[in-house]
């Protein structure tokens, strides 16, 4: 029987992963944040320069979003800082059932991406087996690759024995690029002994065939899942990622409040935005139409970098920590502006994050707070 990416759990991706420097440090460790603050020129220069990477939101036509979860035991993926993730993982989170949750993406390679977007599609790629591409000319329209072929060509792309782009001009096919849509910036907090500065993008996918394919020119492939130990599904082995699955935000919002899974921040903060646009079970164009006015306006241009607030007391005694954001009233935001998250956390896993953000992100960002601030 086949199936769709909606009935299995496909393949995590790569992530920014720090044991040395884990989360629960960097939010609640206000003393060397302080000690950073008021550092000397010297050790100034030795502040990790954050690293460019991309991270792909993908929406299919039933509205669910491509969520991944990564091998905590592959070592060049799960172990060490290898992608896009603006915040480090948690050891006792890579180690336990409840283990963060992220969007497709991962670092820059000047020797595989001409830009940011390729970099977000040949993640996609490599991590789920998803290639968003279709064919360069009339003349190659009706090329089509069959799964070995498409297997092959991924763990080579993936074991850099194969350049992305020479296995798509080979294929006669071109990265869909066009179809990308900027969807804020985040950048690691100073303190991981490897930071990133992430560009995300959302993207729709349109009803895809049961087959793996849409009934299009467009190479929009579902792999198909191995078994594995377990209630696992993946298709490389467990290598790279242990699942992988569509899910509607609403549905992913309410298992990170049940406990099911976790979200770092900026998935938390992106899945929320998406969630008061992406309602029911269909995708509709005016949905699409409201995405796309969000990543052409000062919404999709925002460049976040978060920074830790000290609690206030009810805060403190509940075991918050406060993480804000640019546009805050304590960030040059106007006052009584809210821009910011609210994160607790029990034995090293994030339990809870409360956005708070008091303004209509559509027509009051202040634009002005945001300028000049990227430099992707």
């Amino acid at each position: 029987m086949l199936l769709t990416l909606a009935q299995f759990t496909l393949s995590p991706l790569r992530l920014v992963l720090s044991f040395r420097r884990p989360l629960i440090k960097v939010l609640q460790s206000r003393r060397e944040d302080r000690a950073m603050s008021t550092s000397s020129s010297a050790s100034t220069t030795a502040v990790p320069v954050p690293r460019p990477s991309a991270s792909l939101v993908v929406i299919n036509s039933r509205n669910e979003i491509l969520l991944v979860h990564r091998n905590p035991k592959a070592r060049s993926f799960g172990g060490m800082t290898v992608c896009q993730h603006p915040f480090p993982i948690i050891h006792s989170e890579l180690t336990s059932g409840n283990q963060p949750k992220v969007f497709p993406g991962g670092n820059y390679d000047k020797k595989q991406d001409s830009s940011l977007a390729v970099t977000a599609i040949r993640e996609t790629f490599e991590e789920s087996g998803l290639l968003l591409a279709s064919p360069r000319n009339a003349l190659s329209s009706d090329v089509t690759l069959d799964d070995t072929q498409l297997e092959d060509a991924r763990h080579s792309i993936h074991q850099q024995r194969l350049l992305f782009q020479d296995f798509l001009k080979s294929s006669h096919l071109k990265a869909d690029t066009d179809t990308l849509l900027p969807f804020t910036q985040w950048i690691t907090p100073i303190g991981p002994p490897r930071r990133f500065h992430t560009q995300f993008f959302v993207t729709f996918l349109p009803a895809a065939s049961s087959a793996g394919f849409s009934s299009g020119a467009k190479q929009e492939r579902i792999p198909k899942p191995v078994k594995t130990s377990g209630s696992h599904l993946n298709i490389d082995g467990g290598q790279e990622v242990i699942s992988a699955r569509f899910i509607h935000p609403t549905t992913a919002l309410e298992e990170f409040r049940e406990g099911k899974i976790t979200f770092m921040p900026p998935q938390f903060y992106i899945l929320t935005t998406l969630c008061n646009i992406l309602k029911g079970s269909q995708s509709t164009d005016d949905q699409q139409a409201q995405v796309a006015k969000l990543s052409q306006g000062a919404f999709g241009r925002m460049v976040i970098n978060p920074r830790q607030r000290k609690p206030e007391d009810g805060d403190l005694a509940q075991g918050y920590s406060i993480l804000t954001y640019e546009g805050d009233e304590t960030r040059g935001g106007s006052r009584g502006r809210l821009h910011r998250a609210k994160v607790r956390m029990v034995d090293g896993t994030i339990k809870e994050i409360i956005l708070q953000r008091n303004f209509d992100i559509f027509s009051q960002i202040e634009v002005n707070l945001f300028q000049g601030a990227s430099k992707l």
